[in-house]
């Protein structure tokens, strides 16, 4: 997806609403759907997979990234995540953090509150460059 593409958030709205629909939600009943697209202009979903152990449920969003490598990897440049209403929602903190790692630069980002960067959404994120560069300053420093 190039840069100057006009996002059809309504088309990957429909994909997220779809995707839901393959959600596993005995326990709360809520099913979520999360689509993206990725730079070269691929389509991922995801759905969340709950477990009665509860700390090892998938969020949506671990589905769609699973998606993204097994489609061919890249980078994500949009992303939308609905509840089985298809009402936009906010992923968690530990979902955005995973959205961090897998987002092209200026990833779009459809929210409660209107189209916002990733970065708007998660400011000042710990990522892979935090990394590098600690790791540089250990090497200069041996």
């Amino acid at each position: 997806m190039a840069d100057t593409t006009p996002v059809d958030w309504s088309a990957l709205r429909a994909a997220a609403v779809e995707a839901g629909t393959h959600a596993y939600v005995p326990y709360s009943q809520y099913p979520v759907g999360a689509a993206a697209l990725t730079e070269d202009g691929r389509l991922v979903t995801g759905c969340n997979v709950e477990n009665s152990s509860y700390g090892l449920t998938l969020c949506a969003e671990c589905g769609l990234v699973s998606e993204l490598h097994r489609s061919g990897g890249g980078r994500l440049a949009a992303f939308v995540c609905v509840n089985g209403s298809g009402e936009i929602i906010m992923p968690c903190g530990r979902c955005r953090q995973l959205l961090v790692e897998h987002a092209a630069p200026g990833m779009q980002f459809d929210t409660v509150s209107g189209v916002r960067t990733l970065d708007e959404v998660l400011p000042d994120a710990f990522g892979r460059g935090d990394i590098d560069d600690y790791r540089a300053t250990q090497r200069s420093d041996s």
